[in-house]
């Protein structure tokens, strides 16, 4: 209770909780739905493979719409970013070097205890093929890490758009990837190039992202997000009832066309319905948040941001790496293709979240500044995140 009376007391007045209490929603979709949502399979040289329930049990698809919640992220850190922004002391870039700085410290950390790790796994006996799993599990999610340095990049732009256009600066960005979906999926497709669906990444993104930079600049009204909440809703039943875009909000082994990768209109879809969602249950949420033991896992939460994103992966692996070098752990080294696998990875959970605390007690330090990190150290971190990600991704 000490802790939660200290956070509470070292609240400012002025502190928008809806906004956090968002952002720890969001923050938390991500580890929860990549260890519900994704498997392994262990072959005769006990070795592990990513494998996703998802295969074998079309109806969990309207989980993955749960728990991607991107769109609440996105459009968090729009409204976030315009206050940031406002409050800058320094130049523009100065303000941008700073965030910059915050995003990577922890992506670097993560990548290079990695490249360390590997041989050691290695010589330990783990197999090389589960070796290269467990990277590419550690690397997927930071993706995002990119994506959102270069929409918060753009700030200013969204700014100035927002005061223009008020919440219509975001049409664009929907109407982009309307007329990419069309062009990749429609009559034409087969003529199309295979890069086309790239184009889709920034506009994707940023939608929700100018949604929140609107809304933190006071040009998004409750009338506004009404439209935003039916308007997406309607429009994402359309598109899975009228135009069969795939079910899963997230990659499934074996199909060839995903949602998020990039981003589909579907994703624009649920993210303007969560947006306007966000938007109208604001002030409820932040009355909410105004009790002191509500509030304080959200200061935690939003504190551990990076760490949670950057090593949710790692603590799930924690877990799979030893079962499989056992043999066939349910819910751990098992195929994800029963009803009793889901019970089992339920079970599992609590302890992948103990281990990602654990975890986070020692890897928060890489969120720190690295004022007494000399640059001989920076450039040794950089050269083993870079061999890190070259042999994550396959290219090596």
């Amino acid at each position: 209770m000490k802790l939660v009376e200290k956070i509470e007391a070292r609240t400012p007045a002025h502190r928008d909780r809806a906004i956090d209490g968002l952002r720890a929603l969001a923050l938390l979709a991500v580890p929860t739905g990549h260890w519900l949502l994704g498997g392994f399979t262990l072959d005769s040289g006990g070795a592990l493979h990513n494998a996703s329930p998802l295969a074998a049990f079309s109806f969990f698809a309207p989980v993955s719409w749960v728990l991607q919640m991107l769109g609440i992220f996105f459009l968090v850190g729009g409204y976030a970013s315009v206050l940031s922004y406002g409050r800058r002391k320094g130049t523009t870039g100065e303000w941008l070097r700073q965030r910059i700085a915050r995003l990577g410290r922890p992506v670097l950390g993560v990548t290079a205890v990695w490249a360390l790790m590997v041989p050691v796994l290695y010589a330990l006996g783990v197999p090389g093929t589960t070796l290269r799993t467990g990277s590419t599990l550690v690397v997927q999610p930071l993706w995002f890490v990119g994506v959102y340095t270069v929409v918060t990049a753009l700030t200013p732009y969204c700014v100035r758009a927002a005061h223009k256009l008020g919440p219509w600066a975001a049409a664009p960005l929907i109407a982009t990837v309307a007329v990419v979906d069309f062009l990749r999926f429609g009559p034409y497709a087969d003529a199309m190039p295979s890069w086309l669906s790239v184009i889709n990444i920034l506009p994707g993104w940023l939608f929700a992202y100018q949604l929140g930079v609107s809304w933190s600049e006071g040009r998004i009204t409750a009338r506004h997000a009404r439209v935003l909440l039916v308007g997406g809703a309607a429009l994402f039943a359309a598109l899975l009832l009228a135009f069969h875009y795939p079910a899963s909000m997230v990659g499934v082994p074996g199909e060839t066309r995903t949602n998020s990768h990039p981003p589909s209109l579907l994703v624009l879809a649920l993210a303007a319905a969560q947006s306007g969602a966000a938007i109208l249950l604001r002030d409820r949420i932040a009355k909410l948040l105004k009790r002191p033991a509500l509030w304080a896992p959200v200061v935690v939460i939003n504190l551990s941001a990076m760490t949670i994103l950057c090593w949710h992966q790692t603590a799930m692996l924690a877990a799979a790496v030893p079962a499989s070098l056992i043999g066939r752990v349910g819910g751990l080294t098992t195929a994800p293709d029963s009803l009793g696998w889901i019970l089992a990875r339920l079970a599992w959970m609590p302890l992948f979240a103990g281990l990602l605390i654990l975890i986070g007690r020692y890897a928060r330090g890489f969120e720190a500044p690295w004022a007494r990190t000399t640059k001989a150290r920076r450039a040794a971190v950089g050269l083993f995140a870079a061999g890190f990600a070259v042999f994550a991704l396959g290219l090596a």
